[in-house]
């Protein structure tokens, strides 16, 4: 008979692609875990590993198995979770993945309520990019994701938390201090500093202001809100900024001066993500509802 265990550790080369990595990431022995596994290819009758002294490959066969594999420990692990549904909300471990742009300032906004009202909960976070969250959410690696919105989320189920618009943030001797609001069309955008490619922030930023066809021309590239809000107090030019991140990043910052963007909005809207046939849902909407409240208290206009 296949074990779960012999899918388990195939799912596990498959995703390291080295047989060494996958048996200490499955806590066991590369000897065991390389007989488990050609144990299952011999049941199955199939090659799904192909292997050397250098590489591993899925093969095309292999990959149609791992696929199903994916399916039967989804289906476990709900089983599993089954048997303590009925439990009191978040008794058992959750593992949240988030993305950068939003973890540093969310997390401190909401996290001492989670711990004061289910003191016994343990919550796992998981930083990564959108598209990374998204698969491993799919995949079942991680319970649920929080994300931007729009972003596409095909066969995801979403929780919508919290909407918020950007703020224009420059030096202060390069704003008027009169000036409550300002205009995509009064920003000067050669003078826009932006995230690098990749982080959806900066998606939302260019369509909130409508340009997203047009290509930044900047010398500087950051990953980092925190680094690009160093760059602005350094007079090398402005950016965009969610209302979440405010009070966080120009807090300490009184050279710094923060404008709404008045473009029609919400700019962005925060979310919680999972899989449709996903049985915790009952504590994704406990989450979603201590989330919205501890914004609402917290977040500055």
């Amino acid at each position: 008979m296949i074990s779960l265990k012999q899918l388990q550790y195939a799912l596990a080369v498959e995703k390291t692609l080295h047989f060494k990595k996958a048996a200490e990431a499955s806590n066991v022995s590369q000897s065991a875990l390389s007989t488990a596994i050609h144990e299952l290819e011999k049941q199955l009758g199939v090659t799904i590993f192909e292997r050397n002294n250098k590489k591993v490959l899925v093969t095309t066969k292999g990959s149609v198995i791992l696929n199903k594999a994916k399916r039967v420990k989804l289906e476990v692990d709900e089983l599993l979770q089954l048997a303590s549904i009925d439990q009191q909300p978040f008794s058992n471990a959750m593992t949240l993945g988030v993305i950068p742009t939003i973890g540093p300032y969310l997390l401190p906004k909401v996290l001492p309520e989670m711990r004061k009202t289910y003191p016994e909960f343990k919550l796992k976070i998981l930083e990564e990019q959108s598209h990374v969250l998204v698969d491993m959410v799919r995949n079942g690696d991680i319970d649920a994701a929080i994300l931007a919105l729009p972003f596409s989320i095909d066969g995801l189920m979403s929780f919508e938390f919290w909407q918020e618009d950007f703020y224009w943030v420059s030096h202060k001797d390069e704003c008027p201090s009169q000036l409550q609001e300002i205009t995509s069309e009064e920003l000067a955008v050669e003078k826009l500093m932006l995230l690098k490619d990749g982080h959806c922030l900066k998606d939302h930023a260019l369509a909130a202001c409508s340009l997203q066809n047009k290509k930044q021309d900047s010398d500087f590239d950051s990953a980092s809100l925190h680094t690009l809000i160093q760059m602005v107090a350094g007079k090398l030019g402005s950016t965009l900024v969610p209302q979440m991140a405010l009070d966080q990043l120009i807090y300490n910052e009184s050279e710094l001066r923060a404008v709404h963007l008045n473009e029609p909005g919400p700019h962005r809207t925060i979310a919680l993500i999972i899989r449709p046939n996903y049985i915790r849902t009952n504590e994704i909407t406990l989450l979603k509802e201590i989330f919205h409240q501890e914004l609402m208290k917290r977040c500055i206009e």
